[in-house]
Formats: structure tokens, sequence, C-alpha cells
């Protein structure tokens, strides 16, 4: 498998930096030993408690691409710390990365207490996807009671559904605010039909139209 070697310290105290190279040099071993091809190494001096890191950033890419098969990490707090680890646990979960360890001295076991967790933010997660495709199938079925075809309206119906656009169109906007429609379900009526837009920008539009 491809990999990626992530190392992280908290400070740039010298004997951090240190410890940079020996995990490195650790994780280098451990790829040997599984006979990995390494990708990248990503050395990192910041918080494990901060999501927002540049090296996290580039390792996600690494395997949202395809580029990448696994990750390498000395231990588990290495790749993160509190709420921050548990949230990478579970997108790389996601995406089926397996993650090797020093540690472990192999794949990385998940403590009781973290798969838990982890199994409780799936189900959640579950749960709201399918309560917002409950919210867009509520708002249509509203709509065409109240008499919208949206078959005869909208231009973009043979279009992927949820790919991203910038226009939409605002006397469909306009035709259902008509029909006394809130900008909540119109923007869900949209997001359903392939306009990812949010309300606010719905409710900008809108007002936008009405001082032309």
């Amino acid at each position: 498998m491809n990999a990626i070697i992530y190392c992280r310290v908290s400070t740039n105290k010298d004997e951090q930096i240190t410890s940079l190279d020996r995990q490195r040099i650790e994780l280098m071993k451990l790829a040997e030993q599984y006979q990995f091809i390494v990708v990248d190494s990503i050395l990192e001096q910041q918080s494990g408690y901060d999501i927002e890191r540049e090296g996290i950033l580039q390792l996600l890419d690494y395997f949202t691409s395809g580029k990448a098969d696994c990750l390498l990490i000395q231990d588990e707090t290495r790749l993160g710390r509190g709420n921050t680890k548990i949230a990478l646990f579970h997108q790389l979960n996601k995406l089926n990365i397996p993650i090797y360890t020093v540690t472990h001295q192999g794949e990385l076991q998940l403590s009781e207490s973290d798969s838990m967790v982890l199994e409780i933010v799936g189900i959640v997660e579950e749960y709201q996807r399918m309560i917002h495709n409950m919210k867009i199938k509520r708002g249509m079925r509203r709509a065409i009671e109240k008499g919208y075809q949206p078959e005869q309206n909208l231009t973009n119906r043979n279009q992927a559904p949820g790919r991203e656009r910038i226009e939409f169109p605002i006397e469909e906007v306009i035709r259902l605010r008509e029909k006394k429609l809130t900008f909540m379900e119109i923007t869900t009526i949209l997001k359903g039909l392939g306009y990812n837009v949010s309300k606010a920008t719905v409710h900008r539009r809108y007002k936008e139209f009405q001082n032309s």
C-alpha cells in the first residue's frame, strides 16, 4: 500500500524537534516492515487539539485523491487529542483508511471508549442524513400540493443532483414565496433539485429582485 507518514509535536523546542525526527525514522522502519511505499512524510509543530492544521489537510488530500491508502503515526495522540482526535478518526474511517502505529507495531486498535464514541457519531450522522432527506421530501410535497410543477420550470433538471451551482432560478423562488413557503423550505427544495445554495443566498437574491 501507499502510505503517508505523519509526525507531530506541540512546540518548537529543541527536544521536540528531535522527537519529530525520531518519529519519522521509526515510522520509516514500520513502513519497511510492512513493505509500504512511503508517498510523503508530513512533519508538523502544532497542538493536537487544533483541527486546522496544514499537515492534516495535506494527508486528507492524499487519501481523498486516492494517492495513498494508509496512515502511519507513532501513536494515536500524534494524530490529535480530545474531540479533534475523534473527528479525524471518524473521517479516516469513512474513507476506509487503515492507521498503523509504532505503539501497536501494526494496525491501530481503538480503545473501547473511542470505538463507542465513533459508533455514536456514525449513528448520529446517518440520522441527520435521513432527517435532511425527509425535509426535502416534505418541502417538495408541500410545494407540489400548492401547484408547483418543477418539471415545467427548472432548466437544469437533467443535470446531476447535488452539483454545485452559482446560479439558480430566482423566478421559481418568487413563485414559491407567492405560495407562502418559507425561505428555509424553498432552500431545501432547491437543494433537492440540484442547486447547492444557502438560505441566506436565497433570501439575499430575493431581496435584490424586490429592490430592482
